[in-house]
């Protein structure tokens, strides 16, 4: 978390654009612009307000808007509730269509059911999600209508506006995710199934389904939750891009607007709750490892 603040911050402030100008219009005099530094603290030096900006966050303060004059945190409170909602969503249908795929084309190695499962992958992982949703958008919004083309509606506003809102910005950002795992699963359980306990246990006598779940999908359960954790790096930059194409107003949308205007203290704030998000993610994932595997101890 240290070192992404410290990157964050170097890189914003040493990159061309100024706040002060953007507040200021086309208009302004070079005084105004001046002026406009002064009251946003802009004209100290670096290293001097690298260390405000580190005081505040070590008292939970993540700073005050430079546009709207309101808290980050107010903003990303306001914000973070589509964005939960697309990624959990998404986590929840890659993993669910992802495992089955990659223990099938596992176990039927070499057949079309693999080659397809793999066909599928690779272009779930080569088509950006971009080209994704305005497929999706073109399909289900324009010619069928079956869907909303943008925007965000709660579920406190029933239960099918909540989903059918949601249903294509999932679908298109669980295609990359959803490659991510089938592959590593295959390639987890097909490495398995090469193991002597798995003959031993089909040599017993027992059926497909105890040797795939029971045995397979157990043993190598460890490489398919690391792949659902580092994975989470993939899925919130897709969030960035997923809201912006469906006008989502959430944490993604927040931080492509807070870059277009050079707002400082939201782009630092989002990009450090990511990073925070991530780190407990992987610590989860790290955890669940004595779970999985016994002989795995911290």
């Amino acid at each position: 978390m240290a070192v992404v603040a410290l990157f964050v911050f170097c890189l914003l402030h040493l990159t061309p654009g100024d706040p002060a100008a953007i507040i200021a219009g086309d208009t302004a005099s070079p005084a105004d612009i001046a002026r406009i530094h002064r009251a946003l603290g802009l004209d100290r030096p670096f290293y001097v307000q690298f260390a405000t900006w580190v005081w505040q966050l070590l008292h939970g303060d993540l700073g005050v808007s430079i546009f709207t004059n309101l808290p980050v945190t107010t903003l990303i409170g306001q914000r973070v509730g589509p964005t939960l909602a697309l990624a959990i969503s998404t986590l929840v249908v890659s993993v669910l269509a992802a495992i089955p795929m990659g223990v099938l084309a596992a176990w039927r190695a070499g057949s079309w059911i693999d080659r397809g499962v793999m066909a599928f992958a690779v272009l779930g992982f080569s088509v950006p999600v971009f080209v994704l949703a305005y497929v999706l958008i073109y399909l289900f919004a324009i010619r069928t209508e079956w869907l909303p083309v943008q925007g965000f509606v709660g579920p406190d506003h029933g239960l099918w506006p909540f989903l059918s809102h949601l249903l294509m910005p999932t679908l298109a950002l669980a295609m990359v995710y959803t490659a991510l795992i089938a592959r590593m699963t295959r390639a987890s359980v097909l490495d398995v199934l090469a193991q002597d306990y798995i003959r031993t246990a089909r040599a017993k006598g027992l059926g497909s389904g105890d040797v795939l779940i029971r045995h397979a999908l157990k043993n190598a359960a460890v490489p398919i939750v690391t792949i659902i954790g580092i994975g989470i790096a993939s899925l919130v930059a897709g969030v960035v891009v997923t809201e912006t194409v469906f006008a989502i107003p959430g944490l993604g949308r927040l931080t492509v607007d807070a870059i277009l205007r050079r707002d400082y203290p939201i782009i630092q704030g989002v990009i450090l709750t990511f990073s925070g998000i991530y780190v407990l993610i992987n610590l989860l994932v790290d955890l669940s490892y004595t779970l999985l595997d016994p002989r795995i101890r911290y």
